[in-house]
């Protein structure tokens, strides 16, 4: 699905929509963690203010944000839940104790 074709209750801010624009850049089977994000955004700097715009994606399973993850490996969070995040993932060939 293309970023334009979602339908917001609310106009996302500058910030918001290039973050869920990268979201839709990660291929399904891949992970990136925030920083990546960050930097797929054009934010490199802004990696807080990144996870926080990917807590907020209203659509969290068609605008992929359980494909992000920490720099360190470990899940981070997900608004659906991390068991949802897990089964995702391992929907998508990702597997994760």
């Amino acid at each position: 699905m293309k970023f334009e074709e979602f339908k917001f209750e609310k106009e996302p801010s500058k910030l918001e929509k290039a973050v869920w624009k990268a979201l839709l850049n990660i291929p399904k089977g891949q992970t990136r963690n925030y920083a990546e994000v960050a930097e797929m955004a054009g934010y490199p700097r802004a990696v807080r203010a990144v996870a926080s715009a990917i807590g907020r994606n209203p659509f969290p399973v068609k605008i992929p944000c359980h494909r992000v993850i920490r720099k360190d490996g470990g899940l981070g969070g997900f608004a659906l839940g991390l068991k949802m995040k897990k089964d995702l993932l391992r929907e998508e060939g990702i597997n994760f104790s």
